[in-house]
């Protein structure tokens, strides 16, 4: 009798459920948030495609670790039908911006995969420097109480005795290269991604940034009658991505990718990855970045480039061969403003995501490194409120995650303190999408753009009375002969014609 081996199958294992997603207050959140989705009368832009997503201008604010808070904050978003148009961040809000803009196109949802890549990675391989700046963050780390910023970082510490001891070992990492960690391994983990999701060139992130679904997208207009019709929406600048990182050579708040031609003579070939690492130059804990042999300043070079700087407000006499970054934080954090336009009601939102509430107690200035890190975030923060005080319209768009508790720069943070960092961000997007009203806030844009156009007929009535005031503020187009990454940018300065 002949006998027949037989193949027994191993036993399906069922996966283990996310424990990011699983928890309870998470899973409250996602059903609420889906409800909203289904709910046919639930408006927040008039930007729509043929699935049924609205879409939203978004920017991030900038906070280290506490970038699993804006990863839940973007699930949240997401699960309730949202979409993003134009997108610009700082710092960890870079992080997150460059992975929203590079992993998938813009209608397909991102968030997954973004929790998915945070949620395993460890984060203290960022911390890549020599064993004495090593053990010198270690140091730092434990002794850091506070949630974020540098000037929190600074402010909090207890006993300094220790940081000083260890960093006598690092003063020649400050001295020869003004931080402790080069940051490569964080350049060289983002670029790998950006390489599997074939976004690895600003060239190819640009195009990735063009795409929009089948059927296109769609802008709502509300007939006369009551009834809705939609017509084709198509921006020349929808592919518009903007990482801010402060240019302390040039004392220029650079916007990347749109400004890349002033720093690389190739910049469609340039890692994305770069723009980022720009972006969240921590100072002092990561070494500055520097960009080497910028165009136009090479001997003989030609102007259009000096010309295209002073319009960006460096009015140096020549462009400096080399530019040196630090964290975009140092001069804006929280850049809301990036989209804004007073004189129209916007076809969609811009919606913030704060990490934290900003000046919401007095800074402790008793001791030295108190007085250094208070004055350290009065600049880090001072620029953004001041758009929000003098744009109030904006702090209905905005909202602040709650995460006082929680270290910017716990490299080591546990994973249950993950888990609770995007649970607040889920439950924050949910808090703001039950009270943000797309059609009141379009009234207050309304009234606001008519005084604005009110305000530009008295202008214009002057200047028809002045025809010598007219031609003084005539302007000559610089920076036409660059080639731009996603068209010249608007907020570059002409100079005068004559």
């Amino acid at each position: 009798m002949s006998t027949q081996s037989t193949l027994i199958a191993e036993p399906e294992v069922a996966a283990s459920p996310n424990p990011f997603i699983s928890q309870g207050t998470v899973q409250d959140a996602l059903q609420e948030l889906q409800a909203l989705r289904m709910d046919p009368d639930w408006r927040i832009s008039d930007i729509v495609d043929d699935a049924g997503n609205q879409y939203v201008d978004f920017v991030l604010e900038g906070g280290g670790m506490l970038g699993i808070a804006l990863a839940g904050y973007v699930y949240g978003l997401e699960t309730a039908g949202i979409r993003f148009l134009r997108l610009g961040g700082t710092s960890a809000g870079a992080i997150v911006t460059m992975l929203l803009a590079g992993l998938k196109p813009r209608h397909e949802a991102a968030g997954q995969q973004l929790l998915d890549i945070l949620a395993h990675q460890d984060f203290y391989e960022f911390v890549d420097g020599d064993e004495d700046a090593k053990d010198f963050t270690k140091t730092l780390l434990n002794r850091a109480e506070t949630h974020k910023g540098l000037g929190a970082w600074l402010r909090n510490k207890l006993d300094i005795a220790a940081v000083i001891n260890d960093g006598l070992q690092v003063i020649d990492n400050f001295r020869d290269r003004q931080g402790l960690h080069p940051g490569l391994e964080f350049q060289q983990w983002l670029h790998n991604l950006l390489v599997k999701a074939e976004t690895h060139t600003i060239e190819t992130l640009i195009q990735r940034r063009r795409e929009v679904p089948a059927g296109g997208l769609k802008r709502r207009i509300q007939q006369p009658n009551g009834s809705v019709a939609t017509e084709p929406y198509a921006p020349d600048d929808l592919c518009r991505l903007a990482i801010v990182a402060a240019d302390i050579t040039t004392q220029t708040k650079a916007i990347f990718p749109e400004m890349a031609p002033l720093y690389w003579a190739d910049w469609k070939q340039v890692s994305p990855s770069e723009l980022v690492r720009a972006s969240m130059s921590v100072p002092f804990f990561f070494e500055p970045y520097r960009i080497h042999n910028l165009p136009g300043s090479e001997p003989g070079a030609s102007d259009k480039y000096l010309a295209t700087w002073h319009g960006f407000g460096y009015v140096g006499a020549k462009v400096p061969e080399t530019a040196v970054f630090m964290d975009g934080g140092i001069m804006s954090n929280f850049p809301i403003d990036l989209f804004h336009n007073s004189e129209r009601v916007p076809e969609a939102p811009t919606f913030g995501v704060k990490l934290g509430i900003d000046r919401n107690k007095p800074q402790d200035t008793d001791t030295f490194l108190q007085t250094l890190g208070a004055m350290f975030d009065a600049t880090r923060t001072q620029y953004d409120f001041d758009f929000i005080q003098r744009n109030p319209d904006y702090s209905h768009l905005v909202h602040c995650l709650d995460v006082e508790k929680y270290n910017w720069l716990d490299f080591s943070m546990p994973e249950a303190k993950k888990q609770e960092l995007f649970a607040i961000g889920i439950r924050g997007s949910v808090n703001f999408l039950r009270k943000f009203k797309w059609e009141p806030y379009k009234q207050l844009r309304s009234a606001k753009a008519e005084l604005i156009k009110q305000s530009q007929q008295l202008n214009e009535m002057e200047l028809q009375a002045s025809p010598q005031k007219r031609t003084a503020l005539t302007k000559k187009a610089i920076g036409v002969e660059l080639d731009w990454p996603c068209g010249r940018p608007k907020y570059l300065h002409d100079s005068p014609a004559t």
